[in-house]
C-alpha cells in the first residue's frame, strides 16, 4: 500500500469504522511507522501527538480495534480502516468517539448482544435458554413466529405486524449465531444475489 506522509509533518488521518455497521469508531493518526506495526500485529497503533509516541489502541483498555481491512483515499493521504473492535472505543466506555450510536442499525447492536449471550451466558437469559433446547427448537420458533407475522400481516393490525416481524427477526438472529453466519455474511450472499 503506497501512502503519501509528505503532508501534515508526516502524520495521515485514520478514520476508523466498525467493520459490519460502518459506525464511525474514531479518528487518529499515524507515521510511517504506525502503519507498519498496524499491518504487522492487524491491530490499529496510532501516533499519538499528545504522547509522542506510539499508541496502539487498547494496550491499557484491552479494548483493541483488530484490522479487517484498510483502504487509502484517492490521494493516498489518508487511511479508512475497517475493525473489528474488541469493546468500547472510546475512553468514555461509548461504542464510538463520536454520538452517533442512534444511527447504527440496532440489528448489528442485537446481533453482537446475542454473540455476547453465546459467549458469556447470563442466567435467565432467554437467548440461553432457547439455546439450551438445541437447533431444532430454535429452528421450530422461527417457523412458529414466521407463521404468527403472516397471521398478522393478513388479519391483524400494524403495531401486531411490527410486534411479530420483530420476534421474528430476532429468532432468526438466534438460528444464524447458532450455525456461525453473521449479518455481514448474510449481507453479502444478499448483494451477490442482486447482481
Amino acid at each position: 500500500m503506497e501512502l503519501d506522509f509528505s503532508k501534515n509533518n508526516g502524520l495521515l488521518p485514520v478514520i476508523v469504522q466498525h467493520w459490519q455497521t460502518g459506525q464511525v469508531l474514531m479518528l487518529g493518526y499515524m507515521n510511517s511507522e504506525a502503519l507498519v506495526k498496524t499491518i504487522a500485529e492487524d491491530r490499529v497503533t496510532f501516533f499519538s501527538r499528545s504522547r509522542n509516541r506510539l499508541w496502539t489502541k487498547g494496550e491499557e483498555s484491552g479494548n483493541f480495534l483488530e484490522v479487517v481491512n484498510m483502504y487509502p483515499d484517492c490521494d493516498q493521504d489518508t487511511l479508512l480502516i475497517l475493525a473489528k473492535p474488541a469493546g468500547p472505543t472510546c475512553h468514555r466506555g461509548t461504542t464510538a468517539c463520536f454520538d452517533n450510536d442512534h444511527e447504527t442499525s440496532f440489528l448489528f447492536q442485537l446481533e453482537e448482544i446475542i454473540r455476547d449471550r453465546y459467549e458469556n451466558p447470563v442466567e435467565g437469559s432467554y437467548v440461553n435458554k432457547l439455546r439450551g433446547k438445541g437447533l431444532t427448537k430454535i429452528a421450530q420458533k422461527v417457523g412458529e413466529e414466521a407463521t404468527e407475522t403472516v397471521i398478522a400481516a393478513l388479519a391483524q393490525s400494524h403495531e401486531d405486524l411490527l410486534d411479530e416481524s420483530a420476534d421474528l427477526v430476532f429468532h432468526l438472529l438466534v438460528l444464524l449465531r447458532e450455525k456461525n453466519i453473521s449479518l455481514a455474511e448474510l449481507g453479502e450472499h444478499l448483494r451477490k444475489r442482486h447482481k
